[in-house]
């Protein structure tokens, strides 16, 4: 079968351009293998190829070379011809891919739930063996609309819209149409258009009609023409929904905590009241301690295994004995009556309730095709993710260095003990059996979501959790000497630590982010949309050595740190000693300590100086004061450990851990009492140094880093990518985040430029979610008390209330703050659960302080939060649904 590439493209000398698909002939994927291009003048490239391999089909892109090398390539959404067996030549006239203008409407977000179109196909009859072949890209086009065309022929209804003809979308959201090459006169003129079922036209694209002008078509030769656009120019498309943890859903058929078969129902209620998205915290497993600390839903043990206390027992099935079937009923009654969740009981109950059914059922599920698919295709993950659980039950610790002989990682002692015939299989089935049952429950949801056009979106954690399956299994993507974190902000003064190891970038790198692409995958199995948690983390992350418990000395990596040549040349003379190790003067003491001053000199520090003080070897490190005070609650010794970690804090520079002769200023250095101790030139400099290494250092050098790290990974998903880009942003993260289309997150209360106390919601990017708070935020309620100046100030000039602000956020004031986020021109306005609550009198919760779920400053944080009414009655709830549906609707969202 002979097929000939054709593509007009403008190079200049030295370039060429060439051709790499699936198929060997086309160097299966290798740039290295791919097919050169002959230059037929006037941009015309030329490919004359034999195909001998057996395909059905073949997917290809081109690129630009010089000197072999790949310099330029199309958007990464591939050309595809088929091979429908009634012709022995193929031509393809194909136009260079670029990227869309709005990548989202490619995404699955849409083309697989809010624009999914049926597989319809219009097939026509080429009678005399020339067949034409027009395909078009248009993926925004709603489930009840058809794209047609028409043109200056016959055979395309010589203009009559009422005559065009539908293109058939099974390829969607590519269109195409097979023509009778024979009943086509060169030049072809000929244009799209949108009709509705009817086909009825609704709207033509815009600007001049297309020409088509191909040499004419031989016997037995298909033409194929791809790599149109429709050009439309149609007003923003935007939608709303809702962010609410899984854990957090309540219904009446719920075990005490939030399941998949609540989710199910949450579509219901979105669906109801005209939403279009629900958003979910992380689902992964957490379970290190079994207890309340596994509450924290971004410190998985695995990137692939979900929590069991997900599993819908309902949907699960009934116990045949009537006795434990009623001490469960008794169990679930007693759970669901609580106002948050009792993480440690409904995670134990719910397993017990599955040891049980597994124990009646489980030997018929094993042996089902599906169990057995469902094993085989993920094993790579399931079998070590299996052993970790049973070997992390067995030791009594999630610490795999403290499993012997299995504390390394081994592929062959692992699969021994997840043998059939070994003595811990009875466990191990178990595990895989959870993982089951939970991946066919959350595909059963995901599948009903996008059936009723809900787009259900994910969150990906930054991090890991340090004695993770993965730790274990590939430590080579890890840094296990520091610690991940955030960089003070308005969450938290001192910083966050999340104890997570740093990645090994230069490592993931080199096998060509594979670990995180499968992650991507992964999510695929049940999201169309994700967030990715801490998208800074990708330009580069906040790392905080091992011995700080807080997150205040901690530094990015990777960095830029600065020689003692380059501070000195701010003005500032670097004394190492005195810049860089722990030491406070005694006359700021009493601000940390008060009465206990003389306490804390004679039992913790060490006179350096005549005037200073250092912390002794005892507990020179966080870590050791942690240790000193652990289980001490009283105030006189928290007030001690506080002041402790505080004097640990006092340097004004950190070294490198990897360029141990470079340094790098701490961050908010200006805060510390060191720095008070500075003279006024000696402030100026270190000022001035600090503004270029924090603001202008590294803004080229991370978006390098970002840009190789996250355009191969975007490029690898379907899905809509948005980021989590709040806190400390450098300059060059709007710009690499415009260019990939991540959406960003935009809050009215964390404006992203500091002349501003609140976000310009009319100013917002198109390609934005915004919303009134985040999970790690007091809800609209709570926030209104917070700071009484401030909200007077929001009362004033953002609403434009005259006189003063009153003291509860009502109902209304709630409807108009949200309504504001319903008017901005974001494509997602993503309002959390508690919040819309708030416009409501007769649903909204009492205690609004109960409404929070994270505090980020309290590293000890349960997880608990749970709706106060069953989904059952906010489904039935009029009042509020028909409010929401009205404002949706208002503000022009579909």
């Amino acid at each position: 079968m002979k097929v000939t590439f054709n593509i007009n493209f403008h190079t200049v000398w030295g370039q060429k351009l060439c051709v790499v698909g699936s198929i060997p002939e086309l160097g299966s994927w290798e740039p290295a293998l791919a097919k050169e291009m002959s230059y037929k003048g006037d941009g015309n490239w030329q490919l004359e190829l034999e195909v001998t391999s057996p395909v059905k089909d073949i997917e290809y892109r081109y690129f630009l070379s010089v000197n072999d090398k790949q310099i330029f390539e199309e958007w990464e959404k591939n050309h595809q011809v088929f091979f429908i067996g009634q012709a022995d030549r193929y031509t393809l006239y194909d136009y260079w891919q670029v990227r869309p203008a709005n990548i989202a409407f490619y995404s699955s977000a849409f083309t697989k739930s809010l624009f999914a179109h049926p597989c319809n196909t219009h097939e026509r009859v080429v009678k005399s063996g020339k067949r034409l072949t027009i395909k078009i890209s248009v993926p925004r086009v709603e489930k009840n609309q058809r794209v047609a065309i028409t043109g200056n022929q016959e055979c395309l209804g010589d203009w009559h819209p009422d005559k065009a003809l539908v293109l058939s979308c099974d390829t969607f959201p590519v269109w195409h149409i097979d023509l009778d090459a024979n009943e086509i006169t060169y030049p072809l003129e000929y244009k799209f258009l949108i009709c509705d079922d009817q086909q009825q036209p609704l709207y033509w694209e815009e600007d001049e009609n297309r020409v088509l002008n191909l040499p004419p078509q031989q016997a037995g030769e298909t033409a194929i023409v791809s790599g149109l656009y429709f050009r439309d120019n149609l007003p923003l498309w935007r939608c709303a929904g809702s962010v609410i943890p899984v854990f957090s859903l309540r219904s009446e058929k719920s075990f005490g905590v939030g399941d998949l078969g609540d989710l199910r129902m949450m579509v219901d209620w979105a669906k109801k009241t005209h939403q279009r998205v629900i958003q979910v915290l992380p689902v992964n497993d957490t379970t290190t301690t079994h207890t309340r600390s596994d509450s924290y839903p971004y410190s998985a043990i695995s990137i692939y295994a979900l929590h069991p206390m997900y599993i819908s027992l309902p949907d699960l099935g009934e116990l045949a004995d009537s006795e434990k079937a009623a001490f469960f009923a008794r169990k679930q009654a007693e759970l669901n009556k609580l106002d948050a969740v009792d993480y440690e009981q409904a995670v134990r109950y719910k397993l017990e309730y599955c040891r049980e059914y597994f124990r009646q059922e489980g030997e018929a599920i094993l042996s089902t095709p599906g169990y057995q698919e469902f094993c085989e295709q993920n094993e790579p993950w399931l079998m070590p993710y299996a052993a970790y659980c049973y070997l992390r039950d067995t030791y009594r610790t999630s610490d795999f260095t403290q499993w012997k002989e299995n504390s390394v990682f081994d592929k062959n002692s692992i699969r021994e003990l997840c043998s059939p015939t070994g003595k811990a299989y009875p466990e191990i089935s178990f595990i895989y059996f959870l993982q089951y049952v939970l991946h066919i429950q959350f595909k059963g949801v995901s599948d009903y979501a996008r059936k009723n056009g809900i787009v259900l979106k994910g969150d990906l954690p930054i991090g890991v959790n340090r004695t993770s399956v993965e730790a274990w299994m590939e430590p080579k993507y890890f840094n296990m000497n520091g610690q991940a974190g955030a960089p003070p902000d308005d969450f938290s003064v001192n910083g966050q630590n999340w104890g997570f190891p740093t990645y090994n970038w230069e490592r993931m790198e080199k096998d060509d982010f594979s670990w995180w692409k499968k992650r991507f995958r992964k999510l695929e199995d049940y999201f169309d949309c994700f967030r990715i948690d801490h998208i800074l983390g990708f330009f580069r992350i906040w790392e905080v050595p091992l011995d700080y418990v807080q997150g205040l000395c901690g530094h990015f990596n990777p960095a830029l740190p600065l020689t003692p040549n380059e501070i000195e040349q701010y003005g500032l003379s670097f004394n190492e000693a005195r810049l860089t190790t722990p030491h406070i003067n005694r006359e700021f003491l009493p601000e940390l300590f008060g009465d206990q001053t003389e306490e804390v000199i004679g039992a913790f520090l060490a006179q350096s100086s005549s005037r200073h003080f250092v912390l002794k070897p005892f507990c020179d490190t966080q870590r050791k004061v942690e240790a000193l005070f652990a289980g001490k609650t009283d105030e006189a010794s928290l007030r001690i450990k506080k002041g402790l970690f505080a004097i640990a804090n006092e340097v004004l520079f950190l070294r490198d851990p990897r360029e141990p002769d470079k340094f790098h200023p701490r961050i908010s250095a200006s805060q510390s009492y060191l720095y008070r101790e500075l003279s006024a030139s000696d402030r100026y400099a270190f000022d001035q140094l600090y503004w270029n290494f924090f603001y202008h250092r590294h803004n080229e050098f991370w978006k390098a880093q970002a840009f190789s790290r996250l355009t191969p990974l975007i490029g690898s998903t379907n899905m809509l990518v948005c980021g989590e880009d709040l806190g400390m942003i450098p300059e060059s993260v709007p710009d690499v985040m415009n260019k990939l289309q991540i959406f960003s997150l935009e809050i009215e209360r964390m404006p992203k430029t500091p002349q501003r106390e609140f976000t310009d919601l009319h100013n917002l990017p198109y390609h934005s979610v915004c919303t009134t708070s985040t999970h790690d935020m007091t809800p609209l309620r709570s926030w209104w008390k917070e700071d009484r100046a401030k909200t007077q100030r929001y009362y004033n000039d953002v609403l434009g209330q005259a006189g003063e602000a009153p003291e509860e956020c009502t109902a209304d004031l709630a409807a108009r703050i949200v309504s504001n986020h319903l008017a901005t021109a974001s494509m997602l306005a993503v309002i959390p659960l508690q919040d819309w609550f708030a416009m409501d009198d007769s649903v909204k919760r009492r205690d609004c302080e109960a409404e929070r779920i994270n505090i980020p400053s309290d590293s000890d944080n349960y997880w608990r939060y749970r709706m106060h009414i069953p989904l059952e009655k906010l489904i039935e709830a009029d009042s509020l649904n028909n409010k929401i549906t009205e404002m949706i609707k208002d503000s022009g969202r579909k």
